[in-house]
């Protein structure tokens, strides 16, 4: 008789933590082989590796206070499922990705119910911008932190959370087939038009907070630049929402979906309007300068401002401790004020040039060029999964 395969359950909520935990399930299975199967909760590209999700994540990828209160019975519900999930597939262990409400609330229900079973976190809070008691809370729900941010480690380990470096994952996005010229071709750009990346957030909060001032801004900037393309490429979790509400736009916009088709446009664009977020790390990786803004509720800003410990909320701007694209958040993501932004950088090729070297050296401080980070998270897996089998035996 074989031996039962090794049951890992991954946990994602939004679609940064659906890309992680495809990369996880790649890395495990290439060590284990038909050792290893897979549940857990997560979107397409995890769906693409066999995880089927009960629900979709677009459900629980909720940002900001009011909106969190309002998806409240929601998140309770799918957290229940979710628990729910373990209890009956029994897996021997569980990744929780990012999405700090959600699976927080996983995590504490499931250390109450199987506590026997490990669990880890891979993407922690950023306790060193905003609440670091969060470091504590965390500590005492999970066992083990896979950490994307080299300075992580010390905030979560003093209480008492191991911690691994594993890297982030979207410094190591494969441009290497991506091809602008194939991107142009379809939207039909001429070799000296402009294109414009529209990047407007992956939670439905943000497409609804974000998108209006970034429509503003391109309708102004088609009115500078005639000849400017504007392409939006839309996560899977929001598309059709993306797609409805650019479908008024009174300009012709390319909205794309697929990775092939994203990292083409990336690529291929001569400046890039984008959401804080994942993102802006690709971006930038892809050698697009970029303008990026964020806007949140009312409520939650108001909280947030007086939480929050860093001047910067750009991964590649913190790491530099500078601006290195500049931030338009709040009342500051407005229309006039984006276009004006992205039109200096359209109009100025050596402004351009200045800031994608910038925006490369702020990757490389965040550890470009490093160690794949799925395989590091798999190795960092298999780890805990052993100590964790040993400490049991004796």
């Amino acid at each position: 008789m074989s031996a039962r395969p090794l049951t890992v359950m991954l946990v994602a909520g939004e679609a940064s933590g659906d890309d992680r935990g495809a990369g996880l399930a790649r890395a495990l299975r290439s060590r284990l082989g038909e050792g290893v199967r897979f549940v857990g909760i997560g979107g397409e590209r995890m769906a693409g590796e066999g995880i089927a999700s009960p629900f979709d994540i677009s459900e629980v990828s909720i940002l900001g206070l009011l909106e969190g209160l309002i998806a409240y019975p929601r998140i309770v519900r799918r957290v229940r499922d979710t628990v729910a999930l373990a209890v009956r597939e029994r897996p021997d262990l569980v990744v929780l990705i990012d999405s700090w409400g959600f699976t927080l609330r996983i995590a504490q229900q499931l250390r109450r119910i199987l506590p026997r079973l490990p669990l880890i976190k891979y993407v922690g809070p950023q306790v060193w911008a905003t609440r670091p008691g969060r470091a504590r809370t965390l500590a005492a729900a999970v066992d083990h932190l896979l950490s994307i941010h080299a300075f992580d480690a010390p905030w979560f380990e003093a209480q008492g959370l191991p911690v691994t470096f594993v890297g982030n994952s979207a410094l190591t996005v494969d441009f290497s087939r991506a091809d602008p010229a194939r991107l142009r071709t379809k939207i039909g750009a001429k070799a000296g038009d402009p294109i414009l990346l529209v990047l407007p957030g992956s939670r439905r909060s943000e497409i609804e907070h974000v998108l209006p001032a970034f429509e503003d801004a391109v309708r102004q900037l088609k009115e500078d630049w005639p000849n400017l393309h504007v392409v939006v490429p839309a996560a899977a979790t929001v598309a059709d929402l993306v797609k409805a509400r650019v479908a008024g736009w009174p300009h012709r916009v390319h909205v794309l979906e697929g990775e092939a088709t994203k990292l083409d446009a990336m690529k291929a664009a001569t400046v890039a309007l984008a959401c804080s977020g994942t993102v802006t790390t690709e971006v930038a990786l892809a050698g697009a300068p970029m303008v990026v803004a964020y806007r949140v509720g009312a409520v939650t800003y108001a909280i947030l401002r007086r939480l929050i410990r860093t001047p910067w909320v750009t991964l590649f701007n913190i790491a530099a401790q500078d601006f290195v694209a500049p931030e338009f958040i709040q009342a500051a993501c407005a229309g006039p004020k984006l276009a004006q932004a992205v039109g200096e950088l359209l109009g100025d090729a050596e402004r351009r040039a200045r800031q994608v070297l910038a925006q490369y050296a702020a990757l490389d401080r965040m550890g470009r060029g490093g160690p794949d980070p799925s395989e590091a998270a798999a190795d960092a897996v298999l780890r805990v999964l052993a100590d964790q089998r040993l400490s049991t035996a004796t």
